[in-house]
């Protein structure tokens, strides 16, 4: 039995039905987008068992992407976990079958708070699509699983319908990068997105040396700082940057009297530079388009420290 050749048909089973769903679209995935935008309260999301697990998944993509919402267990809800669901609420419930007992068992109370249900199954005449206001057809032709019995195609159809639903609310919003760092400020991009160069960048000890600094004390610096580079100031004013980089090139090519260079003659002159108050995204993107890993901090004609690549998680 080949080992490679049995993941391969998994992959092919489960692309099939991914891309079989287009056929499965109507308008009622335009309509559930349109009453989700619309709506004054949250989206609740119920399933059971494996379908309630990639639930789970979906909302918190839509609760991460400007679509307020949480998962409700079908079992917990029955036995007092009700109580969470508003009137202005839309439910999402899931069940590929569309007969999972704990899901019905939510309808009646649904109706008769008369919430918006949606409904995400396999079968568009079940009683969980005939009870809803719309439903989402994700019926698959089969299971990866060889016996037909582990929800495998059908729980990857279902993620992909609740992608689906995100992205087009996403792009409807006009949710962007920086909304999206407000959900994740624990996050790399929200920490690059909301955090200043002030708060990370180096300010102590900061490798400083005069424009006439000779090479012997410019060397020493750079060892000692462990930045890469030295900043090269005359009179509070920054004249340029020395990298470790310049140091070594001013070798090769000045072998005779290297050691008679002074820093006005190796520095490179208008560095890239930053005010603190900017936020790391900024620093990034100025750091890439310069293609340096270090930028000087200044607020006016003032030195507040350095920042490199290293510091912004990225």
């Amino acid at each position: 039995m080949n080992i490679e050749s049995i993941a391969r048909e998994v992959f092919e089973a489960e692309a099939e039905a991914i891309l079989a769903l287009k056929e499965n679209l109507d308008t009622n995935f335009s309509s559930v987008v349109d009453a989700i935008l619309n709506s004054k309260g949250k989206l609740i999301i119920s399933g059971m068992g494996k379908s309630g697990i990639i639930g789970k998944k979906i909302s918190a993509t839509m609760a991460s992407t400007g679509t307020p919402s949480f998962f409700l267990h079908p079992a917990e809800a029955y036995h007092g976990d009700l109580g969470m669901v508003e009137r202005d609420d839309m439910v999402l419930l899931i069940s590929n079958s569309g007969e999972s007992d704990e899901v019905l068992k939510l309808i009646p109370f649904l109706k008769s708070q008369k919430n918006i249900v949606i409904a995400m199954s396999g079968n568009p005449n079940s009683t969980l699509a005939l009870n809803s206001t719309y439903h989402l057809n994700i019926s698959v032709k089969k299971e990866a699983c060889p016996l037909q019995l582990a929800p495998t195609s059908s729980t990857t159809a279902t993620l992909v319908m609740g992608d689906a639903l995100a992205i087009a609310l996403m792009k409807l919003r006009d949710f962007k990068d920086r909304d999206f760092a407000q959900f994740h400020p624990g996050g790399s991009l929200g920490r690059r997105l909301l955090t200043k160069v002030e708060d990370v960048m180096r300010s102590d000890n900061l490798p400083i040396v005069h424009i006439d600094s000779p090479i012997k004390d410019i060397v020493s610096i750079v060892s000692t700082a462990r930045l890469g580079l030295v900043v090269v100031m005359d009179s509070g004013i920054v004249k340029g940057v020395i990298t470790d980089g310049d140091i070594r090139r001013a070798m090769e090519e000045n072998e005779e009297n290297f050691f008679t260079l002074t820093a006005s003659k190796l520095m490179s002159k208008n560095p890239k530079t930053i005010e603190p108050k900017s936020k790391l995204i900024k620093a990034q993107s100025l750091m890439t388009e310069s293609k340096v890993n270090s930028l000087l901090v200044v607020d006016g004609d003032r030195l507040m420290g350095v920042v490199q690549i290293y510091d912004l998680g990225v």
